[in-house]
């Protein structure tokens, strides 16, 4: 896209009311973007997108440039330069997130200690990739005064792409693991292609905090030559330990000399390392340790994501937003450690492993018998080729008539598998 092409499209981001990419839910005086996937294209909807009141429509194909339609090479293409321009000309500080586990609930409880102190937007939802950080930054205005930016990857150069994107200012990896194999081939190709958030930063006098704790992490501050890095334990250090407050963990914690007592909302050991690289950025920026604390204490967890829920007939933990071996490995550890008289998990495959799809499965299923646990049910193709000792179910569907058939009452149960297996299904028969 030409430098006319973008300064016209810029003036036409300015004179509307947002951009959308999906006539669904695209409202008047939007800027709508014609995009293209593997089984829809963008730009036959631009006709329906200017007859719901668009400002205009961005096409990248020349049969659809009719009127109020403006033509580029590429629609993608045009939004993410028109993000990285706008992102540019704001100059908001922007702290960019990723990781294997965990970077949405860092993202979320990082967002909820900033707004303690400072305008704050963060990403949506979801809404981190090629697509969904682009629309983040154009969601900038000029009273934000600092965005958290999550960015996540399934492809090498995918981490690379966004920081370009993105440019930002401090950024963290949460942690590392084997996820996405598929797209990635290794967990050496996963490490590569988080640390390009590391290298981008290096390169361009960031701030990187990192989880003194990970070893991994650690080599690639080095590895990375970064120069201006923040350990979270230089910041806050102290003993982490589980409450007794309805099984929600809780942290003691030595902040500048001073004893604090954190009761989160959070499950499970693990979240302590989110809760740790939040309150290590905030207090970077300069929000205060009280108010930190308790934009923390108050955050709840939602979407899937180490939720507790009490039903009236269980107590389940809801984890079933995203899964890999890393991530399922922490949560049954978690799990395993809960007390009540009776546990089951119900654990659905994780997909996109590629080739070690089966030795992961595997894994799993030993976790599981290390856990001992009263019941386990496991859903998924993913487990079909494994000799487990626990009853199989090739879909959600299978395992909800198995939940009809023999009711599950009065137990702790762990909802744990990938997205797109659709566990969160299963809640009403819980």
């Amino acid at each position: 896209m030409s430098t006319d092409q973008l300064a016209t499209l810029y003036a036409l981001y300015l004179r509307s009311s947002g951009v959308s990419t999906d006539t669904r839910s695209i409202a008047p005086g939007n800027l709508f973007f014609a995009l293209r996937g593997d089984s829809f294209n963008g730009n036959a909807y631009a006709q329906r997108a200017l007859s719901q009141g668009a400002v205009a429509a961005v096409v990248d194909e020349p049969e659809y440039a009719a009127e109020g339609c403006l033509l580029v090479g590429d629609a993608l293409r045009a939004l993410q330069q028109m993000a990285l321009h706008h992102r540019q000309t704001l100059g908001t500080p922007i702290v960019g997130i990723t990781g294997t586990n965990g970077k949405t609930t860092t993202k979320e409880l990082l967002a909820a200690v900033l707004a303690a102190k400072f305008r704050t937007i963060a990403t949506q939802g979801n809404l981190n990739n090629h697509i969904g950080v682009p629309l983040t930054l154009l969601a900038l205005h000029p009273r934000v005064e600092v965005a958290v930016v999550e960015m996540g990857a399934n492809h090498p150069n995918d981490i690379e792409e966004l920081v370009r994107i993105a440019q930002p200012n401090y950024g963290l990896i949460t942690n590392v693991g084997r996820a996405h194999l598929a797209g990635f081939g290794s967990l050496g190709g996963v490490v590569q292609a988080k640390t390009a958030l590391y290298r981008y930063l290096a390169q361009n006098d960031g701030v990187v905090f990192y989880n003194a704790d990970n070893v991994l992490l650690n080599s690639q501050i080095a590895q990375c030559e970064v120069r201006n890095a923040v350990p979270y334990s230089a910041v806050v250090d102290g003993p982490v330990r589980l409450a007794e407050h309805g099984g929600y963990l809780s942290m003691g914690l030595n902040i500048g000399g001073e004893e604090h007592r954190l009761d989160t909302q959070l499950v499970g050991r693990y979240n302590a390392e989110n809760v740790l690289a939040a309150l290590a950025v905030g207090l970077h920026l300069g929000v205060p340790v009280r108010d930190a604390l308790a934009a923390i204490a108050a955050y709840k967890p939602s979407n899937n994501r180490s939720q507790r829920i009490d039903t009236g007939r269980n107590v389940v933990t809801m984890d079933a937003y995203n899964a890999n071996p890393s991530s399922m490995a922490v949560a049954i550890a978690a799990f395993a450690s809960v007390q009540a008289k009776r546990r089951v998990a119900i654990v659905g495959e994780m997909l996109e492993l590629g080739d070690s799809s089966p030795v992961e499965h595997q894994r799993v299923v030993e976790q599981l018998q290390a856990a001992q646990l009263d019941a386990v049910m496991l859903v998924g193709d993913g487990f079909t080729p494994i000799d487990a000792p626990y009853p199989h179910y090739a879909s959600v569907a299978e395992c909800a008539e198995a939940l009809r058939q023999q009711p599950i009452e009065g137990a702790a149960v762990l909802l744990k598998g990938s997205r797109g297996v659709g566990l969160e299904r299963l809640l009403e028969l819980l």
